[in-house]
């Protein structure tokens, strides 16, 4: 076992977070925080936290103070308001290969109280190109490896697992049990997924964002505050979504993928992939850059849903090409 001991760092940090105004020397500091342990052995104060899956045990801040000294950077940027009410928030990430970038930024963000996560997948080697993990986590299901990162980060952040991904059986709960979501993040491939959480997030009044990692595409739907508007914009209104479940080829999937993403707007390598399915590549091509910016963008979003901020619903782009010529 390895044993990882750095409390006393984190008490001097703890130290200047509640005295901002005051400039401690390195001695005065550490001073400072030998006092603060009281009558509490350095080696009792906090908690120890195991890892079993890497043998490892860590010494920390019990989780009070250890939220306060690993968010104390959020601050003002989230006010001590902000942060008391998303705390009382849950958020449902379905699909971790570009979800697990949004989850992991949501949880060093800490923009909510619960986070639920949902994949039956395994890691393979051709996700490590866009999935931040170790060839040690190869064979290991995602839905395990996002949830150990995220323990590893902040092992007092609450998220629940749902190993077999989202089934029609499993849905409700995935969106209600122990409580209702206040939004849901849809990274799925599954094209009968995709519109069942949608039919069910409308049942509920519950917003679903979703990023595309091509040209920065994020879409919003504020089934909360417009509980009639059509799933996906309308875009596959004009489909069968009765059929979709029958839907087995690339062939014919591609009708309802063409007007989810919409051929007009996708950029012109993602299309070209299109006609290499089944040929040269086995599925669309996603790029790491594309997939960390979407998680950014999806937590930034989520957040200010969160808080009421002013976010309506509609397609947008954070195209970086656009931007930056």
């Amino acid at each position: 076992m390895q044993i990882h001991d750095e409390i006393l760092g984190q008490v001097e940090e703890l130290v200047k977070s509640l005295n901002p105004k005051t400039v401690y020397t390195k001695e005065k500091l550490t001073e400072v925080a030998i006092k603060y342990f009281g009558s509490t052995p350095k080696e009792k104060y906090g908690v120890w936290v195991y890892y079993k899956w890497s043998n490892k045990l860590v010494h920390i801040l019990d989780e009070e103070e250890f939220v306060l000294v690993r968010t104390n950077r959020n601050q003002y940027k989230i006010t001590p308001e902000e942060k008391q009410i998303l705390s009382t928030k849950k958020i449902g990430v379905i699909g971790l290969s570009v979800g697990q970038s949004v989850a992991l930024t949501i949880a060093m963000e800490r923009i909510c109280g619960e986070l639920r996560i949902a994949d039956f997948d395994i890691l393979e080697l051709s996700n490590l190109n866009r999935i931040r993990a170790g060839v040690q986590n190869l064979g290991i299901q995602k839905s395990i490896v996002v949830a150990r990162e995220i323990a590893e980060i902040d092992p007092f952040c609450k998220v629940t697992c749902f190993h077999e991904g989202i089934t029609e059986e499993n849905v409700d709960d995935f969106i209600c049990k122990n409580g209702k979501l206040d939004v849901l993040v849809d990274e799925c491939d599954g094209l009968f997924i995709k519109i069942l959480c949608r039919q069910k997030a409308k049942q509920y009044n519950i917003p679903v964002v979703m990023d595309t990692s091509d040209r920065g595409m994020i879409d919003i739907e504020r089934f909360d505050l417009e509980p009639n508007r059509s799933i996906l914009h309308g875009l596959i209104d004009h489909l069968d979504i009765d059929k979709v479940k029958e839907a087995k080829t690339n062939q014919e999937k591609l009708p309802y993928v063409s007007a989810i993403i919409g051929l007009d707007t996708i950029s012109q390598r993602l299309k070209d992939s299109f006609a290499e399915l089944g040929k040269s590549i086995v599925t669309w091509p996603q790029l790491a850059s594309s997939v960390t910016l979407g998680g950014a963008v999806m937590c930034d979003v989520c957040r200010k849903i969160l808080l009421k901020q002013s976010v309506v619903s509609g397609r947008f782009f954070v195209n970086v090409d656009e931007i930056i010529k």
